[in-house]
């Protein structure tokens, strides 16, 4: 069983513990009048921040408001900015993201028309943790860049580099392992050159747990031992927690259970006694974890289910697709396997959505694993391509060589350097050799140049040849791709080869059709630029299912949709994809009617309908050719478009004879039903059973 790897992700909003008296003298200040409102608020804002925010933030709540009231009373703005920003962190610790990032980008509004632009940078850290958790990786980026650049500008190295960090810690949640230890080997670099020691913590952490993700355990264990030294001696607790739990995970990979739950257990007093929230749902997990692998599954289930409680509060998508995989193992281990299929499809859908691969890929293996025990090949084969496909993009030999790179890259600078001195002692010799050789000075210097003209009319020309050559290679890449997307594959190699594609007869294909309903109505109320933005988005969709399901598009007719699957290579289950793939559609339609109505726009409904037999397919004209298909099968599949009803999926008798054994579907006969030009036909709508 592949063993999953948390990270104990270090955010910038960690806090060391203060002491009362410290936090009195701030308060202090607050409450002395006599001084500028620039010292009274800064105060208040570190007795917030030190005090109530990570631990009592509802009561750190109450506080921002105080700050917020009171500095517009005297229309001092940047107190009320950082009260805004004070309340936002406090939103989101609260489970109200949404209320929360509307905060952060108030406050930084305000900043950004006083020019405050260190304050401007906190404001984007603090935006990129929120989108982070909540699976927003490029908005995330994007803050993280922002604070990055404004500090960088500033000559505020250290908080340069600590954004830096966590651009890579996002990096790492998406399994873009060489991307996270560019961005953690940046962020030491500066360390190094700029910082002390005791900032030298968190980098190492994260690049610890580069080598973990990668199977290097006792390297990991390196590069953990070393940051632990560092917050044991500067007395941080929280960094000493998340150290701890880290190699918790490092023994939890190597079977040594019992001192896995010990530093679990060590790190979870830690966290409760200094009331980090966030971090309790990580350790929750791992003490789950380590049930799980003791087959303790009741345990297990407990502590799985404490985490997810604190996940759905703050909003952790990424974290509950995880928690979700948890509840997937365990049902699978239990031979439950129809509830692990459940809880692993719902932990998909949102990995998908954020795209997490690395929990992508342990999604699709609990999957597979569950629909092969119940003897549902089809589907056990999907989510094996989707889990092969996940890891070879997993390019876990590039990280090795960066990982190589880092750690002897002095040794290789002291090489080039002398490297470079030998080249320069070689040189002066040489030099010295030439002045000695006066007689020939001239000789050497004519010949020189015209071998340097020789060489310059060489290099002109293959330069010319080369670029020629580029410019023809691209030119080729562009034809390929328009033919590709014109054509199938093997009719486009055929083209090629031959210079023409013949007509071919094919015995069994399903026709697709799709239809909106009262398009002339609902487009008379979007203007021609609108109209047409919502057929691309509706087209574009469906494209990508025809993808998902390998189902060839045909063409488009105004607002009609139609292809085929089994052609130009039929398959064995190409009529059932032919099905799912109608029913996926439908199902966009549907959400996408919600998502419309929602925002007060107009929305389309559809029609679908499939028929199922011969057809005659090839390419039709010489000049702006197309592929396209000709029989009665296709004038058969229209018309089960057209007495289909919104909503729905109809299909002929035909297709119902191929899959009315398949327990995918269930179906409901319609009876026979008038055609026009067909007469009385059966007809059915088809769903997922």
């Amino acid at each position: 069983m592949k063993k999953i790897i948390f990270l104990f992700c270090i955010l910038l909003l960690n806090f060391n513990s203060f002491s009362q008296t410290a936090l009195d003298e701030y308060y202090a200040i607050w409450e002395d009048e006599s001084l500028t409102d620039s010292e009274r608020v800064s105060a208040f804002k570190n007795y917030i921040w030190n005090g109530f925010l990570f631990r009592q933030p509802d009561s750190a709540f109450h506080l921002a408001e105080q700050l917020i009231s009171s500095s517009q009373e005297k229309e001092y703005f940047m107190g009320e900015a950082m009260g805004i920003e004070l309340r936002g962190m406090c939103r989101f610790f609260m489970g109200d993201p949404t209320r929360a990032l509307e905060d952060m980008y108030n406050a930084l509004d305000i900043f950004k028309g006083l020019d405050a632009q260190k304050n401007a940078a906190s404001v984007y850290i603090g935006l990129g943790n929120m989108h982070r958790s909540q699976g927003d990786f490029a908005k995330a980026v994007s803050s993280y860049t922002q604070a990055s650049n404004i500090n960088a500008e500033l000559g505020e190295n250290i908080q340069q580099a600590n954004a830096i960090g966590n651009a890579g810690l996002v990096y790492y949640d998406r399994g873009d392992f060489p991307r996270a230890l560019d961005h953690f080997t940046r962020t030491l670099n500066i360390y190094e050159k700029y910082g002390d020691s005791t900032e030298f913590a968190w980098p190492l952490l994260n690049i610890g747990l580069i080598y973990q993700a990668q199977g290097e355990d006792s390297t990991g264990l390196k590069y953990f031992s070393k940051s632990l030294k560092i917050y044991e001696d500067i007395g941080d607790q929280s960094g000493i927690a998340n150290v701890l739990g880290n190699i918790g995970i490092n023994y939890l990979r190597q079977g040594e259970y019992d001192k896995a739950l010990e530093h679990f257990q060590r790190t979870l007093s830690i966290h409760e006694s200094i009331g980090d929230q966030r971090k309790l749902m990580i350790t929750y997990n791992n003490i789950g974890r380590v049930h799980y692998l003791q087959d303790n599954y009741e345990q297990a289930l407990i502590f799985f289910s404490k985490s997810l409680k604190l996940k759905e509060q703050f909003g952790d998508r990424s974290g509950i697709a995880t928690n979700f995989l948890n509840f997937g193992h365990i049902y699978k281990r239990q031979g439950k396997y129809r509830q692990a299929i459940k809880y692993c499809k719902q932990g998909l859908k949102i990995a998908e959505e954020l795209r997490v691969y690395v929990t992508q890929q342990d999604l699709c293996t609990c999957l597979y694993e569950s629909y092969r025990a119940i003897n549902n090949g089809s589907e056990a084969l999907i989510y094996l391509e989707k889990r092969n496909a996940i890891r070879d993009s997993l390019n876990a030999e590039e990280t090795n060589k960066k990982l190589l790179q880092m750690e002897f890259q002095k040794q290789i600078l002291a090489d080039s350097l002398a490297q470079v001195e030998k080249d320069r002692q070689v040189n002066l010799a040489h030099q010295e050799a030439i002045r000695k050789k006066n007689r020939t000075r001239n000789i050497l210097i004519f010949s020189g140049l015209f071998v340097l003209l020789l060489a310059g009319g060489f290099f002109s020309r293959w330069r010319y040849i080369k670029k020629s050559r580029d410019i023809i290679s691209k030119e080729k890449d562009r034809s390929e791709n328009l033919l590709l997307n014109i054509l199938p594959a093997e009719i486009a190699e055929e083209l090629k080869e031959k210079g023409r594609a013949d007509a071919r007869d094919f015995d069994l294909v399903s026709i697709l059709f799709t239809d909106f309903k009262d398009f002339t109505e609902a487009s008379a109320q979007l203007s021609a630029q609108e109209l047409v933005s919502e057929i691309n988005t509706c087209f574009e969709a469906f494209d990508a299912i025809m993808a998902k399901y390998k189902i060839e598009k045909i063409k488009t007719i105004g607002d009609a949709y139609m292809a085929a699957g089994g052609l130009p290579v039929q398959t064995d289950d190409s009529i059932k994809n032919t099905v799912l793939a109608a029913l996926d559609m439908q199902e966009f339609i549907i959400e996408r009617k919600k998502d419309m109505k929602a925002k007060g726009l107009p929305a389309f409904e559809m029609r679908v309908g499939i028929h199922t037999g011969p057809v005659v397919a090839g390419i039709v004209g010489v000049k702006k050719f197309q592929y396209d298909i000709w029989g009665d099968t296709v004038n058969t599949a229209s018309r089960m478009e057209s007495q289909g009803e919104v909503g729905h999926v109809n299909i002929s008798q035909t297709t119902y004879e191929h899959l009315k054994e398949d327990p995918t579907f269930s179906f409901e006969s319609r009876g026979h039903i008038h055609a026009k030009g067909k007469g009385e036909i059966k007809m059915y709508f088809v769903r997922l059973s």
